[in-house]
Parts: C-alpha cells; structure tokens; sequence
C-alpha cells in the first residue's frame, strides 16, 4: 500500500500537469541552495511553478493527468516547470539562467500534448512574449486601415482643392 505521502505527491503532480500550459523538465544537480532559491524567484515572477518530485511519482502523476509520457527525460536529479500563463516563459527562464549558470540543465518538454527536446525549447525561448508578438499583430492589422484612411483623406482633400480652385476662378472672372 502507498504511503500517503506519495499518493499526495502523485495528485500535486496531476493537478499541476493538467492546468499547464507547457512543462520543462530540467537537470538541477549541483546548483546550491541559494541558486535554486534564485531559479525559483525569477520562474515564480512569470507565473511558473519549480517542483522537485520523484521520477517515478511523476511519471505516474503525467499519466494520470492524460499528458505524453516523458519517460526519457525524468530520469536523475529532476526538477519540473510548470507554466501557467504563458507557455513559452519557463523556457525563457530557464534558458537565460542555464546560460548563466552552467549547472543548471534543460531536459526537454511538452506543450500542447507534444513531446518536446532540448533543441526544439531553446529556438521556443527565444520567440518574443505573447505581448510583444500580439503588439506586432495588432500593428500589422491597423496599418493596412490606416493607408487606406490616409488614401481617402488624400483624394477627399483634392476634390476640396479642386472646389477651391473653380470656385477662384468664377471669382476672378
């Protein structure tokens, strides 16, 4: 019979698993107290949940929550990022910190019930935020309205110019 500490474990898993948005599995070994404290800082700011649990519990809390098995990347000293909002900040994160601290390693991943690896996460943690790109969208989207704006304005005011200037005449004459 499991413990319930175990049960317990395998439920946090499922529950964290099901409402991510995506999930990077990372290799912590060697990083310090203090470095994991600061890991989990800069994950906690964009909304990312840094959970250490054993492979097999989350192997088991994985399938529970109907997610790809990742059996290749959970093996080790394995922690898991579970994002919430924005799937694409804990690559983000964590690719930033690896670069600055060695130690620290990116596993691989899924997002939208689709495995991921380690090369397929770092060309996602260098696409901009979803704020950035829904900017660029809604930029593109206005620009076409805002030539055609400009374009009737312009034929508008050359039909005023037109009045004007006939108008001039009439007068004059």
């Amino acid at each position: 019979m499991p413990k319930q500490e175990k049960i317990d474990a395998v439920i946090d898993v499922k529950l964290r698993a099901s409402r991510a948005k995506s999930i990077v599995v990372t290799d912590y070994r060697g990083l310090t107290v203090a470095e994991m404290t600061d890991l989990r800082t800069r994950l906690r700011n964009e909304n990312v949940e840094f959970k250490i649990v054993k492979n097999r519990l989350a192997k088991i809390g994985l399938q529970e929550a109907g997610l790809p098995a990742m059996d290749d990347f959970l093996k080790g000293t394995t922690a898991i990022a579970f994002a919430t909002k924005d799937p694409i900040s804990p690559a983000k994160v964590l690719a930033a910190y690896a670069k600055e601290n060695e130690k620290l390693k990116i596993i691989g991943g899924q997002m939208d019930n689709e495995i991921l690896d380690k090369s397929t996460l770092m060309i996602l943690s260098q696409m901009p935020s979803r704020e950035v790109l829904l900017g660029r969208l809604v930029g593109s989207l206005a620009s076409p309205v805002q030539k055609l704006a400009f374009g009737l304005n312009q034929v508008v005011c050359k039909v005023v110019y037109a009045f004007d200037a006939v108008a001039r005449q009439k007068a004059e004459g």
